[in-house]
């Protein structure tokens, strides 16, 4: 190894190091007080150890608490102070695995007696006092002999068999933070004092080691840790707001929907529900207009079909197989229920010959798939086993891919703006290690969506945020992957366009060039709102169920304060219905108030309330969701008022455009 190293810092300046030079001397050498600050470096933009030798030229940066790759930092380190506590206030509890997870970390242990959230404040209390004494985190490479001896004289089985299952070509690293210590990949920060305080134990469950229902039950315990005190407020103020907003929770309030055991992972729409899938789908069938052909492809396929397009080799354990129960022959063949449209979209393409000319051809469908799903996995719309895909697939030459591809993310992007999401995260996901096709083809795949990719993120005025997303592509091809975040922050990957050249070359699809030869089309997979379900939940969860009116199952209800204007109440209904609005009407023999706030629970956008007077005087009093106000208008007024209100944004635009 050489005695120096050349280091790029940030700025783009060069300067040359003892190669034996560690994270920390490298930082105090540029500050003092940046020095203080460090708790990581990272080179070539791995996150390493202050502790660590340089060792190689490369990029160099610090890494200060502020910077968004602390947060793994500080949670790592807070899943080894837990640990730690856990252990000094109940000795003999062995630690088994504690990983950093989303917005968090977790710790499994193995006790005798499960932990219970009452055992919170006291484990917080511990460690608490451990971040104060501030104890370094220190750092050896032990034999593989010596540390199964270790843990195996500490009574940590669970250590001793993870340090059988590390390959012989790793190092085994032990990390200490005074007398305590574990067995860990790393990195760590440089002391226990830089976890801080921002941190908050949420919950208990129980795990089997290994995830293998044969091995013994731990209790895990999870946990979240923030740069700051007011990170740590926002998370658990959106973790309020997430609960109030669950959509499991609302589905029932606003009767939309149920789940049940004879049907696990499936929906059973209620009419309400059911009439705001309808609308989705009949937004989404206006969106397509004359662009798309909308085809029905089958919902059951010879599993033949699947071995041809890869699934029944790359996606079978997430497919369900079916068989008649019938005598013959026929019946005994094995179908599976179709988790996809493509394979269908191809054959219908590949009925009659297509020429250069006709293409691109587009073809949409809102197809039902069926995909398997681990039961503990299943959360109301948002994980199901049964769901509709406003799915389309786009045969094009290699000319036209590009322009297909900005096509189909105006499209995305304008559908999204209509719903509220204003901000997009599109991904590229690159080719998984597992894939067919050759690495040339993907080469220029990937190459065609980079290109694409910038386009996008220049020309969207900031709507778009780029980024990659390093061997998460489909076993076919690349793909982009949208991401929305929703009113309270969260974020949720939705759409998705795929570039495929495999599969309509092992379906053996082609059209007749110029030149009277057969060539095989691109195939490009799009989905906008994905799953219709899960979009639904989204949707339910962003808004708090008070929809915009043009998407609310029901958007008026007429309630009255007497049985002195029921009659009149009926007349106000006729008239909203032949406007086109959802209305529903309220004579129950019940106090107004009660009805207002029976009605707000539903989430129903507006109240129209008549009494004696407005039956009298032609008038209505319009209440809004979430309002205390009321509004007297006339009866024609109201319902001109809802009826513009109630148009769908892209008919709004229609309008507009043909008025202009």
């Amino acid at each position: 190894m050489s005695q120096f190293v050349s280091l790029t810092f940030p700025d783009g300046s060069v300067r040359d190091y003892a190669a034996a030079t560690t994270g920390a001397d490298l930082a105090d050498s540029i500050s003092k007080s940046l020095a203080k600050k460090a708790v990581a470096y990272a080179l070539d933009g791995t996150v390493r150890d202050l502790s660590d030798p340089i060792g190689r030229s490369g990029k160099v940066e610090i890494v200060t608490r502020e910077d968004p790759r602390a947060l793994e930092l500080i949670r790592h380190d807070a899943a080894h102070v837990l640990a730690e506590a856990v252990q000094e206030l109940w000795p003999g509890t062995q630690v088994t695995i504690g990983p950093v997870i989303e917005n968090g970390f977790y710790y499994d242990f193995a006790r005798n007696e499960p932990f219970t959230p009452e055992d919170f404040p006291v484990i917080e209390k511990k460690m608490r006092e451990i971040i104060a004494r501030n104890r370094p985190f220190t750092k050896e490479v032990w034999d593989r002999d010596r540390a199964r001896q270790v843990f195996r004289d500490k009574g940590e089985a669970y250590k001793v068999e993870l340090i059988d299952a590390i390959p012989e070509d790793q190092d085994l690293k032990i990390y200490a933070q005074g007398d305590w210590f574990d067995l860990c990949r790393g990195p760590h920060m440089a002391s226990t004092g830089q976890v801080g305080n921002a941190f908050k134990l949420m919950k208990v469950a129980g795990a089997y080691w290994r995830g293998d229902a044969n091995n013994p039950m731990l209790t895990r315990i999870y946990g979240t840790a923030w740069r700051s005190q007011e990170e740590l407020d926002a998370y658990l103020h959106m973790l309020e707001e997430a609960e109030k907003r669950d959509h499991r929770r609302l589905g029932r309030e606003m009767d939309l929907f149920h789940f049940q055991e004879e049907g696990p992972g499936v929906v059973f729409w209620h009419a309400k529900g059911w009439k705001m899938f309808q609308t989705l789908v009949a937004y989404m069938r206006r969106r397509l207009g004359d662009d798309y052909q909308e085809v029905n492809a089958p919902q059951v396929l010879d599993h033949s079909l699947w071995e041809t397009s890869g699934h029944w080799g790359w996606y079978k354990e997430n497919m369900f197989a079916v068989q008649s129960a019938g005598d013959e022959a026929e019946d005994k063949r094995i179908f599976a229920l179709k988790p996809m449209n493509c394979p269908g979209h191809v054959q219908i393409f590949k009925h009659g010959l297509k020429s250069y000319r006709e293409l691109p051809i587009r073809l949409a469908e809102f197809g039902a798939v069926h995909r398997y799903e681990p039961s503990g996995a299943l959360h109301g719309l948002m994980r199901v086993r049964g769901f509709t895909q406003d799915d389309a697939h786009i045969f094009c030459t290699e000319e036209q891919l590009e322009a297909e591809i900005l096509k189909i993310n105006d499209l995305m992007m304008s559908v999204y703006e209509d719903f509220g999401f204003e901000h997009v995260v599109v991904k590229l996901a690159t080719r998984p290690e597992k894939r067919v096709g050759t690495d040339a083809m993907w080469d220029h795949a990937e190459d065609i969506l980079k290109r694409a990719l910038a386009k996008m993120e220049a020309e969207s005025g900031g709507r778009i945020k780029a980024g990659i997303n390093e061997g998460e592509g489909t076993f076919y091809g690349p793909k982009f992957e949208y991401t929305l975040r929703d009113a309270i922050g969260r974020e949720w990957q939705c759409g998705t366009t795929q570039v495929d050249f495999n599969l309509p070359e092992r379906f053996g699809a082609f059209y007749i060039d110029r030149d009277s030869e057969k060539k095989q089309p691109v195939m490009v997979h799009r989905a906008i709102v994905g799953s219709l379900e899960r979009f639904l939940g989204i949707l339910i969860e962003s808004h708090a169920g008070h929809f915009p009116l043009w998407f609310a199952p029901v958007q008026v209800v007429v309630a009255t304060i007497t049985s002195e204007a029921d009659d009149y109440a009926r007349e106000v209904v006729r008239k909203l219905k032949a406007a086109g609005l959802s209305a529903e009407i309220d004579l129950r023999n019940e106090k107004i108030n009660y009805k207002v706030r029976e009605h707000s629970l539903a989430k129903v956008p507006a109240i129209l309330v008549c009494g004696k007077r407005e039956a009298e005087e032609g008038t209505v009093n319009l209440r809004r969701l979430g309002s205390r106000d009321q509004q007297s208008l006339s009866l024609e007024k109201a319902v001109s008022m809802l009826d513009e209100e109630a148009v769908p944004p892209d008919l709004k635009r229609l309008r507009k455009a043909e008025a202009a």
